[in-house]
C-alpha cells in the first residue's frame, strides 16, 4: 500500500496538505522543551500583570494566591486533553479541528483563533517595544525627546522600537518550529533570575515582611464571587493555548513527556511564579502606597541603571517568548490550513507579522471599544471551540480517528462538502450567550463576565454531544477507524510529490517487482 492511500483506497488531496500540516514525523520536543515553553509563556510581563491584576478584584494576597493555584490545577487537567490529542495524532490545531468541523469547515475555528492571535501578537509586540524604549532611555538619556512627531499614532522612536521587536521575532521563523524550540529552551528560565532578584529587593525594602492580608479595596460582588472569578480568569488566561497546545505537543515523543512537562510547567512552575508575583505586588503596596502591576515599571523605579537595563532586557526576551508561543505559532498554522498548497508555516508566519504591522496595534490597544468589546467578544468564542473539539474527540469518537482521512476531499471527515454543519451550528449557539456575558452592559452580564469561557465551553460541550451522537458521518468514521491500525495509518501519511513520498513509492514499486519476479520463478519451478 502506498503511503498516500488510506485503507479505504482514497488518495490524499494535495490541496489539503503540506509538510507543516502533515502529522509530525520528528519528535524532538522533549520534556524539557515543553517545560521551557511553559516557562516562556508564564514568565512574562503579561503573566506577572495578570497575577498582580487579580488584586484589583478586592482580594488579599492569600486569596489571590489560592485562586491562582486552584485555577492552574484546572488548566493542567484541561491542557492534558489537548496535549494528548496532539501527541497521539501528530496534528496541529487547524488539522485537529477538521475532525469535528470538516476538512473545509475547520477554517472557521482556525481563522477565528488566528485573527485573535494576530491582534494580540501585534499588541504584545508593541508592549514589548515599550521595554525597548525604557532600555534605550537608560543607555542614552534624552532619547525620548527624539522624534516626537507622530505618524499613524506613534512617534519615530516608538516606530523604531516596534519595528526592532517585530523584526527580531521574525528571526525565529528561520527554521520553523525547531528554531522556536531552541529559543524557548533559553527564554523560559531567563526571567526567573530577574524575578528572584526583584523579590529579594522588594523584601529588603519592606524590612523582610510583606503583609498578605491587605486588599486593594472592597470586592464589588462579595469575596466569594471575587475568589471564584480569580479561578475562572486564571483558566481564561490560558484559553488560547487550551486550543493550540497541540501545535507543540505533536512534536513530543511520548504521552508521558507531555504529562510531566505540563505537571512541572503548569501547577508547579505557575504556583512558584505566582508566589513571586504576589509577594512583589503586595510588597510594592508597602513601599509606594499603591500596587504596581507592571514589572517593567517596578524595575524602572529601582535606583540603579544597571538593574533597570538588565530588568528591561530580560522582560523583553520574556515577552518574545510568550508572544511566539501564544500568538505567533497558531496563526502561522491557521493560515497554512486555509491554503496548504501555497502557504506553509513560514509564509503563514510572515503574513501574520505583516497583518500585525498593518493594524497599528497601539491604536487597537488605546481604543477602549476594541480592547474591551471587540477583542473580548472574539476571545469569548474560544470556549465554545474548546467544548466542541473536546467532546467530539474524547466522548463521541473515543479517540478513534483515522488521521489519513483528514487530508482527503472525499474522506470520512468531508461531511457535507467539507463542512460539518452540526459543529458550526453548535459554535454559534454557544457563542451568542458567551459573547453577551463577556461584553454585555447589564448587571447580570457583569456578574457572570469572568465565567464567560466556562459558559461557552459548557454549552458547546452539551449541545454538540446531543446533536451529534447519532450523526451518520461520525458513526461511519468511528466504525472505520476501529478497523484500522491508527498509529500505522498516521505514520503512513505523506505529502504527495514530496521526496519522502517518492522514495516510499519507489520502494513499494521495487517490492512489488521483486514479489512478481519471485512468483514467476516459483511458477517455472
Amino acid at each position: 500500500m502506498t503511503s498516500n492511500v488510506s485503507q479505504t483506497g482514497g488518495e490524499i488531496t494535495p490541496s489539503l496538505i503540506n509538510e507543516d500540516l502533515a502529522p509530525a514525523k520528528t519528535r524532538h520536543w522533549s520534556f524539557y522543551s515543553l517545560f521551557a515553553m511553559w516557562m516562556s509563556d508564564i514568565h512574562s510581563i503579561g503573566g506577572y500583570t495578570f497575577a498582580a491584576g487579580l488584586f484589583a478584584l478586592g482580594l488579599g494576597a492569600i486569596h489571590v494566591f489560592a485562586g491562582l493555584s486552584i485555577g492552574i490545577i484546572v488548566v493542567f487537567f484541561l491542557m492534558n486533553l489537548v496535549g494528548f490529542a496532539g501527541q497521539k495524532t501528530g496534528l496541529c490545531y487547524p488539522v485537529l479541528a477538521r475532525i469535528a468541523f470538516g476538512t473545509i469547515g475547520s477554517n472557521l475555528p482556525a481563522l477565528t483563533r488566528g485573527f485573535v492571535a494576530i491582534c494580540w501578537y501585534g499588541i504584545q509586540t508593541w508592549l514589548a517595544s515599550r521595554a525597548v524604549i525604557v532600555l534605550a532611555s537608560d543607555i542614552w538619556p534624552g532619547i525620548n525627546e527624539w522624534g516626537q512627531q507622530k505618524f499613524l499614532g506613534e512617534t519615530l522612536l516608538g516606530w523604531l522600537a516596534f519595528l526592532f521587536m517585530w523584526a527580531l521575532q521574525l528571526l525565529l521563523l528561520r527554521n520553523g518550529m525547531e528554531t522556536i524550540r531552541k529559543f524557548q529552551d533559553f527564554a523560559g528560565p531567563a526571567v526567573w533570575v530577574v524575578m528572584f532578584a526583584l523579590t529579594i529587593w522588594v523584601l529588603y525594602k519592606c524590612g523582610w515582611h510583606v503583609s498578605l492580608t491587605v486588599a486593594s479595596g472592597k470586592a464589588e460582588w462579595g469575596m466569594s464571587h471575587a475568589f471564584l472569578a480569580a479561578i475562572a480568569l486564571t483558566v481564561t488566561y490560558f484559553s488560547t493555548l487550551l486550543l493550540n497546545f497541540c501545535d507543540f505537543a505533536r512534536f513530543s515523543p511520548t504521552k508521558k513527556a507531555v504529562w510531566m512537562a505540563n505537571l512541572w510547567g503548569l501547577p508547579v512552575n505557575f504556583i512558584a511564579f505566582s508566589v513571586v508575583s504576589v509577594l512583589v505586588t503586595a510588597g510594592s503596596f508597602q513601599i509606594y502606597g499603591e500596587y504596581v502591576y507592571d514589572p517593567v515599571e517596578l524595575v524602572g523605579r529601582i535606583d540603579s541603571v544597571t538593574a533597570s537595563i538588565l530588568g528591561a532586557l530580560t522582560f523583553t526576551v520574556a515577552t518574545l517568548g510568550i508572544n511566539v508561543v501564544a500568538n505567533f505559532v497558531s496563526p502561522a498554522y491557521d493560515l497554512a490550513n486555509a491554503w496548504p498548497s501555497k502557504i506553509n508555516f513560514v509564509r503563514g508566519g510572515l503574513i501574520s507579522a505583516v497583518i500585525a504591522l498593518l493594524i497599528t496595534p497601539w491604536n487597537l490597544y488605546n481604543n477602549p471599544f476594541i480592547i474591551n468589546t471587540f477583542l473580548a467578544a472574539l476571545g469569548a468564542v474560544l470556549g465554545p471551540l474548546f467544548g466542541i473539539i473536546i467532546v467530539d474527540y474524547f466522548i463521541l469518537r473515543k479517540q478513534q480517528v483515522q488521521v489519513s482521512e483528514l487530508f482527503k476531499a472525499k474522506g470520512m471527515h468531508s461531511f457535507d462538502n467539507g463542512w460539518n454543519m452540526r459543529a458550526v451550528a453548535t459554535f454559534f449557539i454557544a457563542s451568542i450567550p458567551s459573547i453577551l456575558v463577556a461584553v454585555g452592559p447589564w448587571p447580570w452580564a457583569k456578574f457572570l463576565s469572568p465565567f464567560s469561557w466556562f459558559i461557552g465551553a459548557g454549552i458547546a460541550f452539551v449541545v454538540h454531544y446531543f446533536i451529534s451522537r447519532n450523526d451518520p458521518y461520525l458513526l461511519a468514521a468511528v466504525q472505520q477507524a476501529m478497523q484500522v491500525d491508527l498509529d500505522a495509518d498516521r505514520d503512513s501519511v505523506e505529502v504527495p510529490g514530496s521526496e519522502t513520498a517518492a522514495a516510499t513509492a519507489e520502494a513499494t514499486v521495487a517490492g512489488e517487482s521483486t514479489a512478481a519476479s519471485t512468483a514467476k520463478e516459483s511458477d517455472k519451478q
